[in-house]
């Protein structure tokens, strides 16, 4: 015959783990945490910020020593984007590789880039294409626009592995800079980036 005793210690026993359970499920308070930083979730299905962070940097720091900017004529040298080319299995912004890149030229002084021409007729900037051609208009001069000196342009691949539970991913980030004048590549650079693990995880 089961004491009273026994009973109580069952039930408290039960009650302990619900609220275990649920304390499992608890949320956690949301934090500031740095961008692409050890913290960061990194995902094995899509390129993360972790990706751009380091795919960029690495670009960037090789165009820069590598002397080609300071070939031109006119200082700085201005820059257009040109197509980036997505072969991997996700819809991927490529404007988060090439934002941060511009960001970074423009900033060392040596490239400008352009945001009133671009594929096709598209422009980045419409109103500044449109005020510059009003200004001209008003003045009663002809348009002069500084044509790109370089083109940038760029292709993301994938390459996926398995072996039991563990899954593989590579990611490989090619950037191409061409003389607009001879269509010759000047500078070229590719970045992989190779992520493993049977799941998403916290920190590179």
């Amino acid at each position: 015959m089961n004491s009273p005793l026994r009973r109580f210690s069952v039930v408290s026993l039960l009650a302990a783990g619900l609220l275990s359970l649920s304390g499992c499920q608890t949320p956690r308070d949301a934090k500031y945490i740095e961008s692409g930083g050890a913290s960061t979730v990194v995902t094995l299905d899509q390129i993360n910020i972790q990706d751009w962070n380091r795919a960029a940097d690495a670009m960037v720091a090789s165009l820069l020593s590598s002397g080609v900017l300071e070939r031109v004529p006119e200082q700085p040298a201005v820059l257009a984007i040109s197509r980036i080319v997505n072969n991997t299995q996700q819809q991927v912004d490529t404007d988060s590789l090439t934002k941060k890149i511009r960001v970074a030229l423009n900033q060392s002084g040596k490239v400008i880039t352009t945001t009133t021409l671009g594929l096709g007729g598209k422009v980045e900037d419409p109103l500044a294409k449109e005020s510059a051609e009003m200004a001209a208009m008003m003045a009663g001069q002809k348009q002069v626009t500084r044509l790109p000196y370089y083109t940038l342009s760029g292709k993301l691949l994938e390459d996926r592995a398995q072996a039991g539970k563990v899954k593989q991913v590579t990611y490989t980030f090619q950037l191409s800079l061409t003389t607009v004048k001879d269509g010759l590549a000047v500078w070229e650079e590719e970045k992989q980036i190779t992520k493993q693990g049977t799941r998403s995880s916290v920190g590179w």
